[in-house]
């Protein structure tokens, strides 16, 4: 199903919590943030991203429950020998002062980690629910954007039609634009083949919109078919209302009739309007 790429995902048991948001993202990007020692589970729970979503930007934070974390170890027979040399350095070099504690807690090498137990079959469990989470969230902002875009598509569809009716009017105010034109030259000197020929091509390429017309009614109809059709439509789309617009602004330049010219102002409109919505499709 198509998905948007906007949505949050999350999930907790006694031991764990995953909070997952994905946003809009050209490609895939992923930032996990694991507790240190949970760093060999990385490339799996990236792997299990890339399975599910094609597009977007995840931040990913999986966190333990308080008091689940690394603890902390004195190594207490190395503790004790810094302890006694100190004092034996002290007396022997008449160092006024006490040994502190504050002076052992400096000392890293008195200090081990230990890693806590935890389950990697639980960490994957909420894992999953969250990532199943999102995915059902980005599905359902997915469905009311495209529900959003055939309305709008529907729109598209209705401008092209009045521009297609509108444009044999167009041709016929040329053609008599054209025969004035005609005229004019005639009662000059100029009134040689070349200059009748030069504007006869002039006139040609003003007239024809017709070209336009089908390539834009191509894209309107192949726009509908990859949203019925596909499921990661994101690019593809995109790619189809540049194309639009390509044609719209031909038509912009070409057509003479001030109603087209009107149209075709809302037809840009709409199509940017429809870019803002894809941007966010998968």
């Amino acid at each position: 199903m198509i998905q948007s790429m906007t949505g949050f995902g999350s999930s907790a048991n006694d031991n764990f919590m995953v909070e997952i948001r994905s946003l809009n993202h050209r490609f895939m990007d992923i930032f996990l943030k694991l507790p240190p020692y949970m760093s060999q589970h990385e490339m799996a729970l990236r792997s299990i991203l890339k399975e599910r979503f094609k597009r977007g930007r995840f931040d990913i934070a999986v966190t333990t429950a308080r008091g689940k974390g690394p603890t902390l170890s004195i190594d207490r027979n190395l503790a004790k020998s810094l302890y006694l040399a100190m004092i034996d350095f002290q007396k022997e070099m008449a160092i006024p002062g006490e040994v502190r504690i504050e002076t052992l807690a400096g000392i890293k090498e008195l200090f081990t980690e230990a890693e806590p137990e935890y389950s990697a079959d639980e960490l994957f469990a909420v894992f999953y629910d969250a990532v199943s989470q999102l995915e059902n969230m980005r599905i359902r902002e997915g469905s009311l954007l495209v529900e959003e875009l055939r309305k709008r598509l529907g729109t598209l569809e209705d401008m092209c039609a009045k521009i297609k009716d509108l444009a044999p009017g167009d041709v016929r105010r040329w053609q008599q634009k054209f025969v004035e034109r005609l005229r004019s030259i005639l009662d000059t000197e100029l009134a040689d083949n070349t200059r009748l020929l030069q504007e006869a091509a002039l006139m040609a390429e003003k007239l024809d919109i017709a070209e336009e017309i089908a390539r834009l009614e191509s894209h309107i109809r192949q726009f509908g078919e990859v949203l019925s059709n596909e499921t990661f439509v994101g690019k593809r789309l995109d790619f189809l209302l540049q194309e639009m617009g390509r044609e719209v602004n031909t038509l912009s330049y070409k057509a003479g009739d001030y109603t087209i010219s009107g149209i075709v102002v809302e037809t840009k409109t709409e199509i940017e309007k429809m870019r803002e919505q894809v941007q966010n499709l998968q």
